[in-house]
């Protein structure tokens, strides 16, 4: 089995590597000509294709919000490389995201994720990570919804690990709308301690939208355990 996900890899990883190159330059120029509202009707076939090039089949459960309860806070289960791709390839919105301030400095990529809205988090600096959440806030009020991983980085077993409490703060300060999100098989396809890809199908499970009204009276911690046990069961 080794040698043979090794050979695998090998093929796949320069043939993905070679679409996201071109993608992601046609991503960059398609930036200046489309406006951001309607930027996800290219956008999310590009992230499905991110997948597809790796060796994935990407499908989906659940009712994808069509944004008349925008703006939302998308929060799934941090498990791969293709967790982003997987939620944004079915979103019917403009919808940004909060990321590692490493990935806005990769070539091409980072110049994409800033012309695109993207908001950069420097986890490891508490005054830089506040800072970050005050900017998403006020994306988030002008009507702009969020993907976020409540985790802020990959499992590296598979299993959920703790929520920060810093989505959970924006979600009770903004009013925003949390959609659950699970993503099933992504781990087993590309582990964060593995250089190799396992070819096969992955799952994208959105759960049903929990409204400002079902959860403005509960703390953080609440908060952030309710959602926790959402995606926990959708996983299931």
């Amino acid at each position: 089995m080794y040698l043979y996900k090794s050979f695998i890899s090998i093929i796949i990883w320069p043939v993905w590597i070679i679409f996201m190159f071109f993608g992601l330059v046609i991503l960059f120029i398609s930036l200046y000509f489309i406006p951001l509202k309607n930027f996800h009707y290219i956008l999310r076939p590009f992230c499905w294709l991110s997948c597809f090039f790796a060796g994935q089949w990407l499908v989906k459960e659940g009712n994808i919000p069509n944004g008349e309860d925008a703006p939302y806070l998308y929060m799934f289960n941090h498990v791969s490389m293709f967790d982003q791709f997987m939620v944004v390839a079915y979103l019917k919105h403009y919808t940004t995201a909060i990321g590692a301030h490493e990935e806005f400095r990769w070539p091409i990529f980072g110049a994409v994720a800033k012309k695109y809205g993207g908001i950069p988090i420097d986890r490891k600096h508490l005054k830089k990570a506040i800072g970050t959440l005050k900017a998403a806030e006020k994306v988030i009020r002008e009507g702009t919804s969020i993907i976020i991983a409540p985790e802020g980085t990959r499992t590296v077993t598979g299993a959920i690990g703790d929520f920060k409490k810093g989505p959970f703060h924006l979600a009770l300060n903004t009013g925003a709308t949390i959609v659950p999100v699970a993503l099933i098989n992504a781990f087993e396809a590309k582990k964060k301690t593995d250089w190799r890809l396992k070819p096969g199908m992955i799952k994208a499970k959105f759960g049903n939208p929990i409204h400002f009204s079902k959860y403005s009276n509960l703390s953080v911690e609440e908060l952030r355990d309710f959602v926790k046990s959402k995606i926990q069961i959708l996983l299931k």
